[in-house]
Parts: C-alpha cells; structure tokens; sequence
C-alpha cells in the first residue's frame, strides 16, 4: 500500500479529528452522495457524508442504517439548517451514534449545536463560514470544525473565491482550530497547498460526482465530460428582497426556468399569499426537484446540474479510491519538492 508522509504529517490534525486515513471530505451532493458514494470514499480512507437535503427523518434513518451496512468506516452526515424538521434530524443522528454532523445552508438556529452535542454524544459539529468574524462566532457557539468554501464549488455558492478566504481565515484560525478549505479543488497540487497554508484538509464534491460508485445517471456523468470550467455558472438573484443563495450548476434551460420561477415567487409576496420563510423554502424545493430530474432521471436539460468549476478536470468515470489516490499522489509530489 502507497503511503504519503508528507501529506499524511499535513493532514494528521484532520484525519484524527475525522477518524479517517485522508483527510478529504466528500462535499453533500444531494441526491448523489447517498450510501453508495458515501461508504465507498469512506472505504476508501476519506470522509464519506450523506446528503440529507430535503430528506425526510425517516428517509435519513434508513440511508444512515444502509450506509453502515455498507462501511464500518466514520461518515458524517450534512444537514440544512433551514429544514422544518432539523431537530428530528439531529435525533435521528444522535440515535445512530454519527460521530460527525455538517450543519450547512446559514447560520445554525439557536439551540440546534446543543441539541446535536447533548448528553456528551461526542458527536463533532462542522459549520461552514463565509466570514472570518463568523467563522470566530461559530467557533464561539460550539463548532468543533469549519469548511470554508469558496464561490468556484457547486451547488450553493457564497460571493468569494476559496483563494481569497483561505487567505483571510486560515493565517488567523487554522494554528488552533480545525479549517478544511473547499471550491474549485480538482488537484493533488491545491490541496497541497491548503495544507501548507495550515488547512487541516479540504472538502471536494465535483471530483466525486462521476465516480464508479455515484447513482448519479449516465447522462449527467456524461454532461460532467463535456463541460470546461466556464460552462459552470452562478445563478442569478431576480429580486433583491428574496433571500435566494446563489446556485453554481452547467448552463441549460433549467437555469432559465429558475429565473421564472423566483419571479413566481416574487409575484407571491407582493401579493401577500406567503411570507419570507415560505419564498425561501419554496427556492429550496424547487432546487431539490429540478436536482433530482438531472441527477437520478438524466434530464440534463431541464433540470439542474449542479458542478462546480472544477467540472472540466473531471474527464471519466473512475472509483473514488482511484480519485483519493490520484489526488494523494499529487499532493505528495507537491510537497516533497
């Protein structure tokens, strides 16, 4: 078996946190990081983490239960700190001993990192921070770890770039606490140096989303091939009072129809049929769906395929232990020069 002792030494603090061998963490892809993909980066020696997304609590309680039929290996689980039903998430977390639980989409409501570190579960709290004064306030409230991520990733994106917030975040927290650095990471040779930079790991999602083990349709896996950096792109905020995050996914119609559907929305609450939570969550469900017609049904032109800008070094289909070692390998040779 290969080893990396200069990337090993640089992650050491990462992989004893996360109870892994690597420290890179698979970014929650809904709909694509479910059992499949999870166990088989964690068996790989990354950190698996299922993509709770809109799930149900009984929906994660049958994924987290077949995902550890699958790995005996630490996986963490993500969850949406919007979502009506976050504490009976965090319930069912708790009840199947998840050691790691990613809280992600805002800021955590009041009483919900408790909630998750209560009895002394041990469970490790991970929030992600956009800000160097929030990343200090999260730190303050009980997270044990942070991700911060950069605008290049995809999915749900803020307005820096991960250059720029490694640069302001990592030289003020990573000496003493916990920081994996996540967007637009597709090679050894950044991951490198991240760590350099006193990261603890890095967070990748794109790089997995065609795996061997990804459920995600062919067509989709198909759409990743083609596509280079510039064909990933950022959605667009129609009306400034809707609290809509920006999106990160390959250009096509369901782009369009997302614009359609936040002046729906808009034309909603001007008229007072809902309130603000409501306009977001109806942005989130629309999400969820238009994710779910490309990634499980294969409509890549209609629904939302979501890639960050590392997509264009994603060019075939391979398992993920071959993609951690083929990252590892590159990092390796990066610092040992």
């Amino acid at each position: 078996m290969e080893t990396f002792p200069f990337t090993a030494a640089r992650m050491e603090r990462g992989t004893q946190f996360l109870g892994c061998d690597t420290a890179i963490l698979c970014g929650a892809m809904s709909w694509v990081s479910e059992r499949n993909l999870v166990a088989a980066i964690s068996n790989a020696g990354g950190f698996g983490v299922i993509a709770c997304g809109a799930m149900t609590p009984e929906l994660l309680d049958t994924e987290i239960a077949a995902t550890k039929a699958l790995t005996s290996r630490p996986f963490g689980v993500n969850l949406i700190t919007m979502h009506p039903a976050l504490f009976d998430l965090i319930e069912v977390c708790r009840k199947h001993g998840v050691t790691h639980v990613v809280l992600a989409g805002g800021i955590p409501p009041k009483g919900s990192v408790e909630a998750i570190k209560a009895d002394d579960s041990g469970i490790k709290v991970i929030c992600f921070a956009p800000t160097l004064a929030l990343a200090r306030k999260l730190l303050r409230s009980g997270a044990d770890a942070l991700v911060i991520e950069g605008m290049e990733a995809g999915g749900h994106i803020g307005p820096v770039s991960t250059s720029v917030l490694a640069q302001e975040i990592l030289p003020e927290l990573a000496a003493e606490h916990l920081v994996f650095v996540a967007g637009g990471i597709g090679r050894g040779e950044a991951i490198a140096s991240y760590l350099e930079m006193g990261a603890a790991g890095v967070q990748l999602g794109t790089r997995f989303a065609c795996a061997t083990e990804s459920i995600a349709h062919p067509d989709f896996k198909k759409a990743f091939f083609r596509a280079s950096a510039r064909e990933a792109v950022a959605s667009v905020q129609v009306d400034p009072r809707l609290p809509v995050i920006p999106v990160r996914a390959l250009k096509n119609k369901g782009t369009e129809e997302f614009t359609a559907k936040q002046r729906e929305v808009a034309a909603l609450l001007d008229e007072g049929g809902i309130d603000m939570a409501e306009a977001q969550l109806q942005i989130e469900h629309f999400w969820a769906g238009a994710l779910r017609r490309a990634v499980i049904e294969g409509d890549v032109e209609n629904g939302s395929v979501m890639a960050g800008q590392s997509v264009g070094m994603v060019t075939k289909e391979e398992p993920a232990a071959a993609i951690i070692a083929e990252l590892m390998a590159q990092c390796e040779a990066a610092l040992a020069r």
